[in-house]
């Protein structure tokens, strides 16, 4: 907006300069009841012969400077108040589709691990999704390692990137095919199971078997407070 009504603005102030320079001539059209008054080109010679006006239409000036003057000022003035109501228009509607503090807090879940039994999978809520921590035991964690350059592996992801925690598994529960929810503790290889089509993930959440063609998403996440509690949503 602030550069369209600069260069309206140039646009207007080169009209009214261009206007300024041209003959009084070309710049003023006098008409009289029933009879245009131009000059015109005398046949046969290079004169130019020149009407002469009624005495209500001849006196004509020139314009006035100052005049001239104070028309710039105005549009100018005009131009730069455009620029800015747009300016403000524009920065406002930026701030409504910035999403605020407490909404930004409101995407972040605290979560306190204590309560999560080894060997069990809770699932929780986490920005309208199914969000899967799974309290891994060492058996799960060796499976998991021991497939790192598995040839099955679809969407090739050590466990080592996947995890912060070797005990602690955070995932979305939601399954890279058609984004159904998969069962945990399930399937051929002990992770996740998915039963709408039959997707298979292990114990990192990685696909092994079936038509899903990525892992199982990890959301960013960090441990708070010694590793008492996690936080989802951030990093």
């Amino acid at each position: 907006f602030f550069f369209f009504f600069l260069r309206l603005l140039s646009t207007m102030l080169r009209t009214l300069t261009s206007v300024s320079r041209l003959p009084l001539a070309s710049r003023l059209l006098i008409t009289a009841p029933n009879r245009l008054y131009t000059s015109s080109l005398i046949e046969g010679s290079n004169e130019v012969q020149t009407p002469k006006l009624p005495e209500k239409y001849s006196r004509i000036h020139q314009a006035d400077p100052q005049k001239r003057a104070f028309t710039y000022f105005v549009v100018g003035t005009a131009g730069f108040a455009y620029a800015a109501a747009a300016k403000n228009s524009a920065t406002g509607l930026l701030d409504t589709m910035s999403a605020s503090a407490d909404v930004l807090a409101m995407a972040n879940s605290e979560i306190e691990l204590a309560s999560i039994a080894e060997g069990s999978t809770v699932t929780f809520k986490w920005r309208g999704k199914p969000l899967f921590i799974r309290h891994r035991t060492d058996q799960e964690i060796k499976a998991a390692v021991d497939d790192d350059n598995s040839p099955d592996l679809r969407d090739k992801q050590t466990d080592a990137v996947r995890v912060k925690d070797p005990k602690w598994l955070i995932l979305l529960g939601v399954c890279t095919h058609l984004g159904c929810v998969p069962l945990p503790g399930s399937g051929d290889y002990a992770g996740f199971f998915c039963p709408c089509h039959g997707s298979h993930y292990d114990t990192s959440g990685r696909i092994r078997k079936g038509p899903a063609p990525l892992n199982l998403e990890v959301p960013p996440y960090k441990f708070i407070e010694d590793g008492a509690k996690v936080l989802v949503g951030a990093e």
